[in-house]
């Protein structure tokens, strides 16, 4: 089973639980000034003065939206969601794969597993290992599933990650896969934001909430120690530790035959790490910019540069893929083997080994392309796989890197619904495997690529999904989406529930590749950062004034939805560009930008947004803070603002105050909070539908959809 610290040596635990991290600027001379807050108590997350308005609320809104159209589509997006005709995607342990698989029976979830020969079959035969259902029903925990990290090579002993309710923080606990039960006295981790991992059948390497002064101003943990099976957790020695101010620290063991060895990383930042090898009872750091990101592949060292790079007489471009003996880095002696170069257009969406191959996947203008990379004694060779279709998203991952070159393939587009190929390097090209049903009617429906001029003159490409019969007379309700953020690319695929909401109602959907993603490499993502930040917001508004001059749709047909970083673009398109939208739906979002980084992670987002404590800093976010800049006497578009109380992420706090400041204020908004559901808004499927439908039915009303 791949490790999951063993190909990806990311720069801290943050990353593990997928948060955005940067450590705190240095204190400045003078704190800016923090303006007056009178909605301060709606930070009490679970205070029941703060319940009880969320409930009126939830109620209010569930009164407007909630009605039979609504039920229709929730009741249609569930049984799309729970539907058996969906592919069960796999982890291998051993010899068996694993798929968490829920539907209306089991909403939580089963955990089970079958033989890649079954599997294979159309109907294959499982045996259920666990059922989070019943567990929750017997222990009285809404538990919602965060993974299991298995214990190589025996396969048999594994750490699940159960979180109560959905939020970031979870419990460890120690399960037996051959009797199918938790181990009796074995390792247990209380509630926490984690990270645990096997060093062997005895010893844990963990970071978690040890008390006073062992977490990060982050949120996350700052000490690694060595935990030994039957001893206290309070027992377990420090190995390793960072500083208050960075993100993470953590210590992590890769148990690749022959090439055993424990790392550990030390998070200063989100973009900048310390990767060290334990090597005779002493840490030895990784020769590399700090803000490379370095990954481990038996005896290779992959780094892949976010900023230029000058060693050894040769300049890297940022972007460039890397590879050079870890030996001979440690030694001080390496040369780097090239493996990708970016162009303009051209950028690397990630790499995954098999046994003898190295995955290389890449986006040009934003279309997926596969390459395999191989080793060999006069270099690195390089070949592409069979041509993939256009305006699709292809992923492609190793089966068991330790064993084989077998991998799975996904391929997935706007209108193409997700199918599962499965191939072995050297020996066969990818064959189907299995393949999801059409879950919407996607007949006359087409998809196109489009640029509109920034502010700045950057051409900022956009992809457009719509009816090629409906005429191009700015009537049509349109669907903006983006997010631009966190060098996170948005892609071409498959939303069924995109498909049923919006498409098949006769809606146009466009997803934006505004800067701050990472559609075309770290400098796309590098030129919205910080004081840059509203080039973004540009960007996003110039797609917008594009789609009203293409007459694709209008002003009072527009409307746009992001959700966490993306929730905080919708906030600045509402406030800075209120002319261009009809509506807006803003999900679990950041909006106050002089707090956030006092709320729960926020403190790990100042190296994308600023630190707001300094003055010269400050003095750029307010402007785009969007609880500060919303006004009375202002017109904005109606938004429905959503998050969910177990968010222990981005502070539900945001959007309660939000709403609260533009009630007072006399603006109409609505506002729902799901109990339950953690950053990703829902625990299950039937909370994710009501959820969606919520935002769809919303939009369809305010945007003049007709009636279907």
């Amino acid at each position: 089973m791949p490790h999951p610290i063993r190909h990806l040596l990311v720069a801290s635990l943050a990353t593990l639980a997928s948060a955005c991290a940067a450590a705190p600027s240095s204190e400045s001379a003078a704190k800016a000034p923090e303006p007056a807050d009178p909605y301060l108590w709606l930070e009490d997350v679970s205070a029941e003065r703060s319940l009880d308005w969320a409930r009126a609320h939830n109620a209010k809104s569930a009164g407007e939206l909630a009605d039979g159209e609504f039920h229709a589509l929730e009741t249609r997006l569930k049984a799309i969601l729970d539907s058996n005709a969906k592919i069960p995607f796999v982890t291998k342990i051993g010899a068996l794969y694993y798929n968490l698989w829920q539907d209306a029976q089991n909403p939580r979830g089963l955990w089970r597993r079958t033989t890649p020969e079954e599997y294979a079959k159309t109907e294959p035969a499982w045996e259920t290992v666990l059922d989070l259902d019943a567990l929750g029903k017997s222990e009285g925990v809404g538990w919602v599933w965060h993974g299991a990290d298995v214990l190589e090579p025996e396969d048999r002993l594994c750490l699940l990650s159960l979180s109560p309710g959905g939020s970031d923080a979870d419990v460890v606990r120690e399960f037996d896969l051959a009797t199918k039960t938790f181990v009796a006295g074995g390792f247990h981790v209380p509630e926490a934001k984690s990270s645990v991992t096997w060093r062997d059948k005895d010893h844990l390497w963990i970071g978690t909430d040890f008390g006073a002064g062992t977490m990060t101003e982050s949120g996350y943990p700052r000490q690694a120690k060595l935990w030994t099976r039957g001893t206290p957790l309070e027992s377990a020695q420090l190995v390793f530790e960072g500083a208050v101010t960075d993100v993470s620290a953590g210590v992590f063991h890769d148990p690749t035959p022959d090439f055993e060895r424990d790392i550990a990383v030390r998070g200063t930042t989100f973009w900048t790490d310390e990767t060290s090898i334990l090597r005779d009872g002493k840490w030895q750091r990784i020769a590399k910019q700090d803000d490379a990101m370095a990954s481990l592949w038996r005896e290779w060292l992959f780094l892949q540069l976010r900023s230029d790079w000058q060693v050894g007489g040769q300049t890297f471009a940022a972007g460039s893929l890397l590879a050079t003996k870890l030996a001979d880095n440690l030694a001080g002696t390496a040369s780097y083997d090239v493996l990708f170069t970016p162009s303009e257009r051209v950028s690397l969406a990630g790499h995954a080994p098999t046994r003898h191959h190295v995955l290389l996947s890449t986006l040009d203008n934003i279309q997926s392309r596969i390459h395999v990379l191989t080793p060999g004694p006069n270099g690195w060779t390089r070949e592409a796989l069979p041509e993939l279709p256009e305006f699709g998203e292809i992923g492609a991952s190793p089966i068991d890197p330790d064993e084989s070159d077998e991998y799975f393939l996904t391929v997935t587009g706007f209108l193409t619904p997700p199918s599962l190929h499965v191939g072995e390097l050297g020996k066969s090209a990818p064959r189907p495997l299995k393949t999801t049903p059409g879950y919407f009617d996607t007949a006359n429906l087409e998809v196109s690529q489009h640029e509109a001029t920034s502010q700045d003159g950057t051409q900022i490409p956009y992809f457009e999904v719509r009816r090629g019969d409906r005429e191009f007379d700015g009537t049509t309700p349109t669907l903006l989406y983006a997010y631009g953020g966190f060098e996170i690319s948005m892609t071409p695929s498959y939303s069924a529930l995109t498909g049923a909401g919006w498409l098949e109602q006769g809606g146009t959907y466009v997803l934006a590749n505004i800067r701050g993603g990472g559609e075309f490499g770290p400098k796309w993502h590098q030129a919205a950062l910080k004081e840059h930040r509203k080039r973004c917001y540009e960007d996003l508004a110039a797609v917008a004034r594009d789609l009203v001059a293409r007459r694709v749709t209008s002003q009072s047909h527009l409307g746009v939805m992001g959700g966490s970083n993306g929730g905080l673009m919708v906030g600045n398109m509402i406030t800075l560009y209120p002319e261009l939208f009809g509506a807006a739906v803003c999900q679990v979002p950041l909006l106050d930008m002089r707090r956030y980084h006092e709320l729960l992670a926020g403190a790990s987002w100042m190296g994308e947004y600023g630190d707001p404590d300094d003055p010269a800093q400050w003095s750029y976010i307010q402007g785009f803070s969007p609880y500060h800049n919303v006004k009375e006497g202002g017109t904005y578009p109606r938004t429905l603002f959503m998050t969910s109380t177990k968010d222990d992420r981005v502070h539900p706090g945001h959007a309660r105050k939000m709403v609260a400041r533009m009630e007072q204020q006399g603006h109409d908004v609505l506002y729902y909070e799901n109990i339950e559901g953690g950053h990703g808004g829902a625990a299950d499927n039937g909370q994710r539908a009501f959820m969606s439908s919520l935002a769809y039915r919303f939009l369809w009303r305010e945007l003049g959809g007709p009636k279907p």
